[in-house]
């Protein structure tokens, strides 16, 4: 596959044989959060980003996440499903003539690079949004049912033909599943479109769109770009698990070293006797109440940095090789595993934050945007930026280019 350029401001507004013509402005309007877009020869001439032997034996080692899903009967009741998690080994996956099982591979992108060169031409989508690249195997009438996703995806025929029949929720329609299944099949699906995708096509579904796909012909690959959506629960449990770390720390540090742990105590003297000793003292809830605000207001870019941190946090499983070979002081690239973001006052990488301003910031913001630094623009950095990036490339969460010195940035 063919590298796509970082898109810039000009870039969005173009169309592109991707979107079906539409610029990526355009279709964020129309189409993203809103409604399905189908695009014939999306992609013309695609490749898998990796052959059928390789993805099976990729489905045997450890650290990757697969699944074997299998249609046992007309799939309509529990007992026609079974599923099985890898890893596998050589013999557990059934041969190929057979028809209606499916292997899926989560996270490809983590462990092949010609998946994770794929995920560059939706990158006119926030990085922050990003889940990951599924591929899927099937044989002839393999699938995962009808069922619902909670996230935005583009599904990419790379090889094969599959048949997708596809229909929007309706208002006071049946959205229960089917008991006692392994998968959480629709029990009521109502498609109204119909397609057979085949090779470079590809469609688009916003969240919570009920989607059937089935392998037609067999030997189909289909590779899924997921764009996952936090929930607010999601995100206000971990970002409060964040403040609770830092919070007891910092009230600790500030008062010096006759403070008491976790900062200052709450204290009732001249509290009056109670005739009611089960309630709430209402001094207590209003010390509650203080401490949390006064969290918040101690430091204004906390939110932002947890934000960040918790959005950057490599998917679970993640691990990092230490340096491979050494640093020659040259152009680096970024771990194909990275998570690298930033906002106006830090970078994240790894779950991890840096304040970051002036020139160092803006060679930072470079790297995460093109997942490259190249050898004069990393002379230019400040020491301390320097070691950070020495310490990336021990951590193994970059690597120097393997391209010729001098390429462009």
């Amino acid at each position: 596959m063919s590298p796509v350029p970082f898109p810039d401001a000009a870039s969005l507004a173009r169309p592109l044989p991707l979107l079906g013509g539409l610029s990526p402005a355009t279709f964020m309007r129309r189409h993203w959060q809103r409604k399905p877009l189908l695009v014939r020869q999306a992609w013309p001439g695609v490749a898998p980003p990796l052959a059928r032997p390789a993805l099976f034996a990729l489905a045997q080692q450890d650290g990757v996440e697969s699944r074997l899903v299998q249609r046992l009967g007309d799939g309509t009741a529990a007992a026609d499903w079974r599923v099985r998690r890898g890893p596998f080994g050589r013999r557990a996956l059934p041969p190929l003539a057979r028809p209606g099982w499916t292997l899926l591979v989560q996270g490809l992108d983590l462990h092949v690079p010609a998946a994770r060169a794929l995920l560059e031409a939706f990158r006119f989508v926030p990085d922050a949004r990003l889940d990951d690249l599924m591929v899927s195997w099937a044989s002839d009438g393999g699938g995962v049912g009808p069922h619902l996703d909670a996230y935005d995806v583009f599904l990419l025929q790379v090889q094969g033909r599959r048949r997708w029949r596809i229909g929007p929720l309706r208002r006071g329609q049946d959205t229960g599943f089917v008991p006692g299944a392994p998968l959480k099949l629709l029990r009521r699906f109502e498609p109204d479109q119909e397609w057979v995708l085949e090779p470079g096509d590809m469609l688009y579904l916003p969240p919570r769109w009920g989607h059937d796909g089935d392998a037609v012909g067999g030997d189909c690959m289909t590779c899924s770009v997921g764009f996952r959506a936090p929930s607010e629960g999601e995100l206000a449990s971990d970002l409060i698990a964040r403040l609770a770390d830092e919070l007891a720390e910092a009230l600790s540090e500030e008062r010096g070293a006759n403070a008491e742990p976790g900062g200052r105590r709450y204290r009732d003297a001249g509290q009056a006797p109670t005739s009611t000793p089960v309630a709430v003292p209402a001094a207590l809830l209003d010390f509650a109440r203080q401490a949390v605000q006064r969290a918040l207001d101690e430091d204004p870019r906390w939110l932002a940095r947890s934000l960040g941190e918790s959005l950057s946090e490599p998917k679970p499983g993640v691990w990092f090789d230490g340096a491979a070979r050494p640093d020659d002081g040259g152009a680096v690239v970024l771990d194909r595993r990275t998570r690298m973001l930033y906002d106006a006052h830090h970078v994240f990488i790894n779950g991890q934050a840096f304040d970051a301003a002036g020139r160092d910031a803006q060679l930072m913001r470079s790297l995460a945007d093109h997942r490259r630094l190249a050898a004069s623009a990393r002379r230019r950095l400040g020491a301390g930026a320097r070691a950070l990036l020495a310490q990336w490339l021990a951590d193994g969460w970059l690597h120097p280019d393997p391209r010729a010195p001098g390429a462009p940035a």
